[in-house]
C-alpha cells in the first residue's frame, strides 16, 4: 500500500482534493486503440465482433454463440446453491424496492397566460447492461443494471458480458428481468450496441462500468447511444471520529482495494493517533491478504470532524464513510459523494451488494455532477404544450419582441398567427 500523510490545516481543500486525487496513477491513453475498435466494428459487424474477442481471449468463436439461450437463462437459478440463490433475490429485492421509490410522478402546470404544460417521464425502448466478466463474474453488477432498467419501464433489456458467462451471471438476470444475455465483452461489445450488428439489435441507453477500453467506447459513442456516464476505479473516504474502530475502517479500505490498484483510498480525522492505528491495521490487512501493494492510501488529519465534510465535497467520492458520533448530522452536509454511508455499522460493501442502494457510481469527482445509477438514466421527460387563444394573445407580444430581439422575424409572425380569430 502506498501511504501519504497530510497535515491540513482547514484552508483551500480544492487544493488538498486535487493533490490526493494526483496520487491515483493516471488510466493511460486509449482513445486511438478503442476508436479503432469502434471502427471495425461499424464496417465489418458481427464478424468484427467475434474476431476482436477471440484477439482478446474473451470471446466466443462465431456470431452465432453471441447471444445465450433462454433455456439456460431461464435455468441458471435452478443450479446455484440455494444461499447463494437466496442472497440474489434478496439483493434484488432491496434494489427493486429503492428503484421503484425514484420513480417520478406526472405534473402538469397551469401558467398565469393560460397555457398548460404537462411533463412527463417516459422509459427508452432499449437499454442494455454492461457486466465485467470473464475471469471473475460479476452478478452484482447485472442486478444493479438491469433491475432500475426494469423498474423504468424498459422493454428490452439486455445484457453484454464477456465470455464464459457463469451460471451464477445467467440466474441474476434473469431474477433482475434481462430480456437477453450476449457473451461478448470490450469496447466491441460497447460498439455492437451502440451501432447494432445482425446478431445484436441497437439500444437507446448503456449502462454498467468496465475497464478503461469499455467507458472510452461509451465516450466515444456518445450521442449514438445515451450512456449513464463515465465509471472509473473505486473510490472510498472515511471520515473517522475518535471512538472509530481502526479495524474495521482498515477492513472497508483493503476490500475497495480488492477491486484493483487504480483507486483512491482516503481517511481523515482529528487524531493523529487515529490515523497511526489506521495505518497499521491496513498495512497488516493488505499484508496478510496480498492485496493493494500499489493502491495509494491518504491520511489526513483535519482540525475537526466538519473540515473532514469540506474536504469530501472537494474529493467529491464514489463512496464516503462518516464514523463518528454525530454522523448523522454531519451526512446531510455532504453535497458531491456518490454514495454516503452513516454510523460506524455502514460498510460500503453493503451498498456494493444488497442494501439497496445502487453500486454503479460516479467517480473521478463526476459526483459534482452525477448521481447513482437508477430508473432516470433509462427515461426521459417530454413535455407537452398546449396553447389557448387567451395564452397566445397574452404570450405572442413577449415571443414575438425576443424573435425579433434575435433576428427571427418569422417566429414573430408564427405566433402572431395564432392570435387571429
Amino acid at each position: 500500500m502506498r501511504i501519504q500523510r497530510f497535515d491540513w490545516d482547514g484552508e483551500e481543500p480544492q487544493a488538498l482534493a486535487g493533490e490526493i486525487r494526483a496520487l491515483q496513477p493516471p488510466l493511460g491513453e486509449v482513445s486511438e486503440s478503442v476508436a479503432e475498435i469502434i471502427a471495425q466494428v461499424r464496417g465489418g459487424g458481427d464478424t468484427a465482433v467475434a474476431e476482436i474477442d477471440a484477439r482478446f481471449g474473451e470471446g466466443p468463436p462465431t456470431p452465432e454463440s453471441f447471444r445465450q439461450p433462454e433455456e439456460a437463462l431461464e435455468s441458471a437459478a435452478s443450479k446455484l446453491d440455494p444461499e447463494l440463490r437466496s442472497a440474489l433475490e434478496t439483493a434484488a429485492a432491496n434494489i427493486r424496492a429503492v428503484a421503484e421509490a425514484q420513480l417520478a410522478d406526472d405534473r402538469r402546470v397551469e401558467l398565469s397566460q393560460g397555457q398548460s404544460i404537462d411533463l412527463r417521464e417516459i422509459p427508452v425502448s432499449s437499454a442494455a447492461i454492461y457486466a465485467p466478466g470473464g475471469t471473475a463474474a460479476y452478478p452484482s453488477t447485472v442486478l444493479m443494471g438491469c433491475i432500475p432498467a426494469k423498474v423504468a419501464g424498459v422493454g428490452r433489456v439486455v445484457v453484454a458480458t464477456p465470455s464464459p458467462v457463469s451460471d451464477v451471471t445467467l440466474a441474476a438476470a434473469a431474477i433482475a428481468g434481462a430480456d437477453e444475455v450476449y457473451a461478448v465483452g470490450g469496447a466491441q461489445a460497447i460498439a455492437a450496441l451502440a451501432i447494432g450488428t445482425d446478431r445484436i439489435a441497437r439500444v437507446d441507453v448503456i449502462a454498467g462500468p468496465g475497464n478503461r477500453y469499455v467507458q472510452e467506447a461509451k465516450r466515444l459513442l456518445t450521442g449514438e447511444v445515451g450512456i449513464d456516464g463515465i465509471a472509473g476505479p473505486s473510490e472510498l473516504m472515511v471520515i473517522a471520529g475518535d471512538t472509530a474502530s481502526s479495524e474495521w475502517i482498515a477492513l472497508d479500505l483493503c476490500a475497495q482495494a480488492e477491486h484493483g490498484p487504480d483507486g483512491l483510498l482516503v481517511a481523515s480525522a482529528v487524531e493523529t493517533v487515529i490515523l497511526d492505528a489506521i495505518q497499521e491495521s491496513v498495512q497488516r490487512i493488505a499484508a496478510e491478504r496480498d492485496i493493494g501493494e500499489d493502491a495509494a492510501l491518504a491520511l489526513v488529519a483535519v482540525p475537526e470532524t466538519e473540515t473532514g465534510v469540506t474536504l469530501a465535497n472537494a474529493i467529491a467520492p464514489e463512496h464516503l464513510e462518516i464514523l463518528t458520533e454525530d454522523a448523522e448530522l454531519l451526512a446531510p452536509r455532504v453535497t458531491t459523494a456518490g454514495c454516503v454511508f452513516v454510523g460506524e455499522r455502514s460498510a460500503t460493501a453493503f451498498g456494493d451488494y444488497a442494501a439497496g442502494s445502487n453500486h454503479v457510481l460516479p467517480t473521478g469527482g463526476a459526483g459534482r455532477f452525477q448521481g447513482p445509477l437508477g430508473p432516470g438514466a433509462f427515461r426521459r421527460r417530454i413535455a407537452t404544450v398546449e396553447i389557448t387563444q387567451e395564452a397566445a394573445r397574452e404570450l405572442a407580444p413577449t415571443v414575438a419582441t425576443l424573435a425579433r430581439a434575435e433576428g427571427f422575424p418569422l417566429h414573430a409572425e408564427s405566433v402572431e398567427a395564432r392570435t387571429e380569430d
